[in-house]
């Protein structure tokens, strides 16, 4: 079976996109980062995402993220060089590549075999389904960086969690293993990692056979029945605090406890 393969290189990054048997398939590969997203890579994803919809022979994208890991988000450290107004411009492409996820015209799978943390969580919410492994690690925390969620990030999780989960996934700072992940429902299916991969291809493969106009139309049907059929961002709240944000980032590169100010 013929495969494409073109790469992103960016220092130790790159992205790998391979298509074969009507799948389109995105691989995140930073490991001295742990799949950690910068601005350009987040840039890329979007350009193959685009790529994978430009081709009519894909039936369906899957995403993952090599080794143990899928991603731990955006990349941190690069925020910590960042102005508040350029971390804020930063955030906004990265919400955009999600939401484009989000809109594919066509089934995304996305596999987890590792920790998939903050935007990265969000980035896997975007995708249809979801498959992990007992290596697999879902949270969100912010409250540590002084990132506030806006309505468009809640909602990936509250329509899995409910509210209460939502909120007490992020106050409380939580982690998922795979098991909790898949009790809660962000896992559609939990697999031993040593078949992860198979099993997701094959998973992929059956979607990939199935009339592609039933499944956009489920798809759009699903959205319309949620009355939250998602929309590109268009910028109706801010993703960082001016004031914690910075600390909370300086505290992650310098692996302190943040201080932040009373309100």
């Amino acid at each position: 079976m013929k495969v494409k393969i073109s790469r992103m290189e960016e220092e130790e990054a790159k992205i790998t996109y391979q298509e074969t048997g009507g799948m389109a398939i995105i691989t995140i590969h930073r490991p001295q980062k742990r799949n950690a997203l910068s601005q350009s890579m987040w840039k890329k994803l979007y350009d193959l995402a685009e790529k994978a919809v430009s081709n009519s022979k894909n039936r369906v994208l899957v995403l993952r993220g090599s080794g143990r890991q899928f991603t731990s988000g955006s990349d941190l450290y690069e925020f910590n060089e960042l102005t508040v107004e350029e971390a804020e411009e930063a955030f906004v492409i990265m919400e955009r590549t999600i939401a484009y996820f989000e809109l594919l015209p066509m089934p995304t799978l996305c596999v987890i075999n590792g920790p998939a943390m903050g935007a990265g969580l969000e980035l896997a919410l975007a995708c249809d389904m979801r498959v992990g492994s007992e290596n697999t690690k879902l949270g969100i925390p912010v409250g540590n960086l002084g990132i506030t969620l806006n309505n468009r990030f809640a909602h990936r999780l509250v329509m899995l969690l409910g509210p209460s989960k939502t909120k007490e996934l992020v106050y409380m700072g939580k982690v998922y293993d795979g098991t909790q992940a898949h009790q809660h429902g962000l896992l559609n299916e939990l697999v031993d990692s040593e078949t992860l991969d198979n099993h997701a291809l094959n998973m992929a493969s059956r979607i990939a056979s199935q009339s592609p106009r039933s499944l956009l139309a489920i798809k759009r049907a699903v959205a319309e029945s949620t009355e939250s059929t998602p929309e590109l961002w268009e910028g109706t709240s801010n993703f960082v605090d001016p004031e914690d944000f910075p600390e909370g980032v300086s505290a992650f590169v310098e692996k302190r406890k943040p201080n932040f100010n009373p309100r």
